[in-house]
């Protein structure tokens, strides 16, 4: 699993930040390994370098093999905040499209990815 990071101009932390979110992708992500090809994850600074409530995003877009992208957005005070937001959303967001690809019984659903 490929994950990439994107940062605006008013986000500061650069490769040290990058490392971090990386490490903690794969390892919270780490049961969809062999599903997910690649995790892209975009921070943002809403409000341009003012302070603010809830001015920092993260819009986390996972894309499962064979399958449509995932995306999912977080919002917090700061960065942190707004990455662990949007991973606890993204992990919920997996488990229900992984669990669409099978029935309750443990089957082989009839939806399938050529739909």
């Amino acid at each position: 699993m490929q994950v990439q990071v994107h940062t605006d101009d008013n986000i500061q932390g650069g490769e040290s930040l990058a490392q971090w979110i990386t490490e903690e992708t794969s390892a919270k992500l780490s049961r969809f390994r062999d599903h997910v090809t690649r995790v892209e994850v975009f921070l943002t600074d809403v409000d341009a370098g003012k302070s603010g409530a809830n001015d920092k995003r993260c819009r986390m877009e996972a894309r499962p093999a064979g399958r449509q992208p995932v995306t999912v957005t977080g919002e917090g005070n700061k960065v942190a905040d707004a990455f662990t937001g949007a991973i606890d959303k993204l992990m919920r967001a997996l488990d229900t499209d992984m669990g669409r690809l099978k029935d309750k019984n443990g089957r082989d659903t009839i939806r399938t990815a050529e739909e």
